[in-house]
């Protein structure tokens, strides 16, 4: 599982825009609990003044809070990895409406420097729902018990955070991890973040005094046109894909070359003369970590075959860099790991290696056996078709659920002999760069998509069973059949191919 998701728990609009009688501004106004939030910057829809309606100013912007608590639990329970090996995103999904939309502009995110109420006004259209001083935030006041430092909230300069938006249409997708981490470390406290057009974007403001009037921002530098209007769901929307989120993500893929080892070649650059090998030390049916290895490290030689070609025998076989024992180490609880390479001896048959995990003295603490490859070049190029299979798919699941995946493949074109389908289990082929996504298979909205960037979050693992994921099913809203989609990744044609099969599966809700 390389995604986890935390839904806002909070998020209001505020505004200073005039109300329906064009003379008194909106800025006790409250919408806490509209499943729409919006984001706009109106400039000289009214002549207050003559000269160039310099009071005219109109804006909305959004706030938003997320439970970084959960977070954090998420972390120390090792759901979600340490600092350094996860990113978070920002994800607040537009709201396609009736209105003009702005075209090329700026969007900014910043954390709020001050506690806020979400309220639970309603109106985003006239703004009649006025908090009169009690609970709820809006333009001028934070809460009941306080008002913003500044009109339109309070901001942490940074970090910042900008999306350009081109033509107007589309999502709010922003890596904010820097602000994320500080929030989970303790470095600025937990207000959430807002939400609002740029200060270049927003509404031309220029005052005698150069300060803020009243609920209008001083703003020089702004734009002397309007930006109207950037419509998002809240949290409260019906659509359960579409509510504002941070998203975790971050590459869990493991890749044991266990059943892709292959023998060092001039043929294959250094990296892929190397093959990654495990141990997983289960006990009990729970991984441990080796009792005088903790999470230090381990080491690991290769041995040819005993006369029988059942267990190690001989001397410790010489590695690509010499020596006869590589150092390996600590992968996280109970799983260790090491790079290692051998050239092939022309005058020795090693089908078979075995590899002993060891403490580089008399105490050995796992012995595998791996059958070898070697690489050759080829006549022509691959046009590789592939039969693939979910073999423990079950028919439903429940929500709070996080199942593993086995996947078989193979090459449609494989022709085994009898004798192979009659003793052996059946041959499967591994895929070193695959991907999963999610769909609904009512309506076919993408419930996860493919991640295949620099997080590789929708990555499979493989081993020398083959490819495999883990899936949390909190992910996906329960009371709807949902079907998994595969992508490969194709070197020589550098993209991804996405193969036609679509596993089917139900998520349930919880039982009482």
């Amino acid at each position: 599982m390389a995604i986890k998701k935390f839904t806002a728990n909070a998020d209001n609009t505020i505004v200073n825009s005039f109300e329906t009688n064009m003379s008194t501004r909106a800025t006790g106004s409250n919408t806490g609990e509209s499943d729409i939030v919006e984001v706009y910057s109106i400039w000289a829809r009214q002549q207050v003044s003559s000269s160039a309606a310099t009071g005219s100013q109109e804006l909305s912007r959004v706030l938003m809070n997320f439970p970084i608590t959960d977070i954090s639990s998420s972390r120390v329970s090792n759901v979600i990895p340490a600092s350094g090996s996860v990113s978070f995103y920002l994800k607040v999904f537009e709201a396609e409406h009736s209105r003009a939309i702005p075209k090329d502009f700026e969007l900014v995110v910043q954390a709020i420097s001050k506690s806020w109420e979400e309220g639970d006004g309603l109106d985003i259209t006239t703004y009649k729902d006025l908090t009169k001083n009690e609970e709820g935030s809006n333009w001028m006041r934070a809460s009941k018990a306080a008002a913003w430092d500044s009109a339109g909230a309070d901001y942490h300069a940074n970090p910042t955070f900008v999306q350009y938006f081109t033509g107007g249409i589309g999502d709010v997708e922003i890596n904010i991890t820097e602000l994320v981490e500080e929030w989970i470390h303790g470095n600025k406290s937990n207000y959430g973040l807002g939400i609002r057009l740029s200060s270049s974007y927003e509404a031309y403001y220029s005052s005698s005094t150069g300060a803020n009037v009243g609920g209008i921002i001083q703003n020089p530098d702004g734009a002397k046109k309007s930006y109207y209007t950037k419509r998002f769901f809240s949290r409260g929307s019906q659509f359960y894909y579409k509510r504002p989120r941070i998203e975790a993500r971050w590459n869990s893929v493991t890749k044991d070359d266990r059943g892709l080892f292959y023998f060092s070649s001039s043929l294959a650059p250094a990296e892929d003369n190397l093959n990654t090998l495990y141990l997983y030390n289960y006990v009990r049916g729970r991984l441990r970590n080796i009792p005088a290895i903790g999470t230090g490290s381990i080491y690991v030689s290769l041995y040819s075959g005993s006369s029988d070609d059942t267990s190690p025998g001989g001397s410790r076989l010489v590695l690509y860099d010499n020596n006869t024992a590589i150092t390996g180490g600590y992968a996280s609880t109970g799983i260790y790991t090491c790079s290692i390479g051998m050239t092939k001896s022309t005058s020795t048959t090693l089908d078979t290696l075995y590899d002993v995990w060891h403490n580089n003295s008399s105490t050995q603490y796992f012995t595998g056996a791996i059958q070898t490859n070697q690489y050759t070049g080829n006549t022509h190029t691959r046009e590789p078709t592939y039969y693939i299979n979910i073999t423990n798919l079950q028919n439903s699941y429940m929500r709070d659920q996080t199942a593993r995946f086995n996947l078989y493949v193979r090459e449609k074109n494989w022709s085994p002999t009898i004798y192979t389908k009659a003793t052996d289990t059946a041959e499967h082929y591994t895929i070193q760069s695959a991907s999963y996504r999610v769909v609904r298979i009512i309506d076919g909205l993408e419930a996860v998509p493919h991640y295949t960037g620099s997080d590789f979050a929708s990555g499979l693992s493989y081993d020398v069973s083959g490819n495999y994921f883990d899936f949390d099913m909190n992910l996906l809203q329960p009371g709807y059949e949902y079907g998994f989609k595969f992508a490969f990744y194709d070197d020589e044609l550098s993209s991804w191919q996405e193969q036609n099969e679509l596993f089917k599966f139900r998520v349930e809700k919880y039982e009482y």
